[in-house]
């Protein structure tokens, strides 16, 4: 989220100073960093008037742009509740300030076809695809000729377009994430209907599921095809903390699809005030114990190969 006060922080600070040393040359030594973006980024534009009582508006300046490239970002996701905070004309810019910076967008487009087509990128010899949804707002769904998000209800199951773009897009790549924006904010584990509808994400071509909106990170389960990411809280913010449920503390997953070794690890973020840094001491054992509780009921268990970093691996 690079709107609000870390728009403020851009003001005074350099893009890249938003992260941790360490933090950014452990992205930028990734084959291909994915993010959810919470927020447009542009100059123009004015609040929305859709959602009625809509409380928070985020729009990070068009330098914050560089806040992404700094981590080495390729890819973000706009299906999520914030893309349309300052409506068409701060998305549309948003879209541009991406495209010129050589970062690909899904979940978010012109119009409705392109705000579902799933992405593919090249990455280290493979071909990588990325679909991403949201399922709020409805109001933010983009139209046959209205810029907007891929919107999908996936409490009600996976809609026919989703299945078949997921299909198609199957065909092109050699692994395929699927990056939903789902639930509500604070909840502390994946509901019955995420549970499903992430088994029908792989069930329909998805390799990993990795999704995000809670604010605060869930344990991890393991479908038939690899990893269910359900959230993995959140990566930069200035949000208020709460004590108990610590949406101070998020993850960054390092997929490696394939390894026998260690094909997913987590790695702990502690957010600061629109600062993020890699989790240590009792932040990180805060992690540690959280994960350890959280993944036992989902069929996985919990390595902690450092102070700060975990693998997960699937109970046979």
């Amino acid at each position: 989220m690079l709107g609000r006060s870390v728009a403020g922080r851009l003001a005074e600070t350099a893009p890249e100073d938003l992260w941790a040393p360490e933090l950014r040359e452990l992205c930028r030594s990734c084959d291909l960093v994915v993010c959810n973006l919470e927020c447009c980024i542009s100059g123009r534009g004015a609040p929305t008037e859709r959602v009625r009582g809509k409380p928070f508006f985020f729009r990070g300046p068009p330098d914050a742009v560089r806040s992404l490239e700094a981590i080495g970002v390729g890819a973000v996701s706009l299906a999520n509740n914030h893309a349309l905070d300052y409506e068409t004309e701060a998305l549309v810019e948003t879209l541009e300030l991406l495209d010129a910076a050589g970062i690909v967008v899904a979940g978010s487009g012109r119009d409705v076809r392109r705000a579902r087509k799933a992405v593919t990128l090249e990455v280290a010899g493979t071909r990588v695809g990325l679909a991403a949804m949201t399922d709020h707002p409805s109001e933010f769904a983009a139209g046959e000729h209205e810029p907007g998000v891929a919107h999908a209800d996936l409490s009600a199951g996976i809609p026919d377009w989703l299945r078949a773009e997921l299909a198609h897009v199957r065909k092109e790549c050699d692994w395929l994430i699927a990056f939903p924006h789902w639930g509500p904010n604070m909840a502390t584990e994946p509901a019955r209907w995420q549970r499903k509808a992430g088994a029908a994400l792989q069930g329909a071509g998805a390799d990993l599921v990795a999704g995000h909106s809670a604010h605060v990170f869930h344990g991890v389960g393991w479908g038939a095809r690899g990893p269910l990411v359900f959230d993995l809280g959140d990566g930069l913010d200035d949000y208020r903390v709460d004590a108990r449920l610590r949406n101070d503390l998020g993850l960054m997953a390092i997929w490696r699809p394939g390894d026998p070794e260690c094909e997913l690890e987590l790695v702990g973020l502690d957010l600061d005030f629109c600062f993020t840094r890699i989790a240590a001491g009792p932040a990180a054992d805060w992690i540690a114990s959280r994960l350890e509780d959280a993944c036992g009921g989902l069929g996985t268990s919990v390595e902690r190969r450092s102070d700060g970093r975990f693998s997960i691996r699937r109970v046979d």
